[in-house]
């Protein structure tokens, strides 16, 4: 089933084009490597700024290529997801489009100009670490502490679950500058890897996201620049609040591309697997679940489309940013698992898309705010508080 896009001009489909072209080569032949590594490798994120598709937003004096249209950067995210490869589809726009707008529009002009071109480049790998061992969708209730030092801000505290976490540079790290004020306590920081008491865990052994490196960072008595607040002190609260539309944006997108991904691959399978004396996709229960997946993912592919468009026009509001996550999220998932089922026990070797995909697919349900926050952010805007 194919939908007309009109959300794309022929500059985007020339763009998306050279991103197929790129990920083919450079990226979906490695991700077997990276799936045992745990990890990317560093040379993939230097190949991918060579190509400019890492922090196209920035600035030109910092770098980037100053593109503000951000179609392109979900370009790149459904590229990425169609290629069914899950850990390098959530690393690579984490770095560009979650972790970077912090720095972007609340760092320092040092922050920036140290860390943008490295970001940009490739050189410099970037994690945001709001996650900690007690404390997860409800952000108000971490522990990590930062307190005011004079020249410095001493940092205590760990933080889990850090996306890019182990090969990272840098961290955007939320803690307590004043625990007595609850939301409005919060800040963010800029924490460098080097730092004197900043540590790392190793990387998870996780269900999915294989070639993605996820792990726990430390930090005792790290001492932070000033310079390194990434905006006002107190404020990081609401810049999170402010960024997570898009962040949930991306989940969404990342979603969508991944359930076609799997779902074109499974059409596939039951045209070439012969059961009863002809191919599976000749029978009734086959038709009938492709054609329910066809219709949700079509269904999910015009929402997507239009909170893009929303999200350009910069009128994205908070709770249809949740709904995109959510109602994605719990689609990818449905239909990764009813493609496992197609597979028969196929669909449970790690060498078939329809394993990785159904692996790769349950954590989004959790990230970026855990569907039941998603749930309660909907009801907010329909009943309110």
């Amino acid at each position: 089933m194919k939908l007309e896009r009109n959300i794309y001009t022929e500059e985007h489909l020339l763009f998306a084009q050279s991103v197929r072209d790129f990920v083919a080569k450079e990226i979906t032949p490695n991700n077997p490597k990276w799936e045992k590594d745990k990890m990317v490798s560093r040379e993939s994120w230097q190949k991918l700024g060579e190509a400019g598709f890492l922090c196209m937003q920035v600035d030109e004096q910092y770098g980037g290529l100053g593109i503000k249209d951000f179609r392109y950067n979900a370009i790149f995210i459904e590229e990425l997801g169609h290629t069914g490869c899950g850990g390098p589809a959530v690393g690579y726009p984490l770095h560009s489009d979650i972790v970077c707008p912090y720095i972007e529009h609340y760092g320092s002009e040092t922050i920036k100009k140290k860390w943008l071109p490295k970001m940009v480049s490739g050189e410099a790998i970037a994690a945001i670490a709001m996650t900690e061992p007690g404390a997860g969708s409800d952000l108000q209730g971490i522990r990590a502490t930062a307190v005011d030092k004079g020249d410095y801000y001493l940092l205590n505290g760990s933080k889990t679950f850090i996306t890019n976490g182990y090969l990272s540079d840098i961290a955007i790290v939320a803690a307590k500058t004043d625990p007595t004020q609850g939301a409005k306590g919060i800040s963010l920081f800029l924490v460098e890897t080097g730092m004197k008491g900043y540590s790392k865990g190793k990387p998870f052994e996780k269900t999915g996201l294989h070639s993605q490196d996820t792990c726990e960072l430390f930090l005792e008595n790290v001492e932070v620049p000033k310079e390194n607040l990434i905006g006002k002190e107190g404020e990081g609260f609401k810049y999170l609040m402010t960024e997570l539309s898009q962040e949930r944006l991306i989940v969404g997108l990342g979603a969508i591309a991944l359930a076609e991904a799997v779902f074109a691959a499974t059409v596939q399978y039951t045209k070439d697997r012969i059961a009863f004396g002809k191919p599976i996709a000749a029978l009734q229960n086959t038709r009938f679940k492709l054609a329910e997946m066809a219709t949700e993912i079509s269904v999910g592919r015009v929402y997507a489309d239009k909170c893009l468009e929303l999200h350009c026009e910069k009128k994205l509001d908070q709770a249809a940013a949740s709904a995109c996550k959510y109602w994605l999220t719990e689609m990818q998932c449905k239909v990764a698992d009813e493609c496992v089922q197609l597979h028969g026990g196929y669909g449970y070797m790690w060498e078939y898309l329809a394993a990785r995909a159904w692996a790769d697919a349950r954590v989004q349900r959790i990230y970026a705010g855990t569907n039941e926050i998603m749930k309660e952010l909907i009801a907010r805007n329909v009943v309110g508080k």
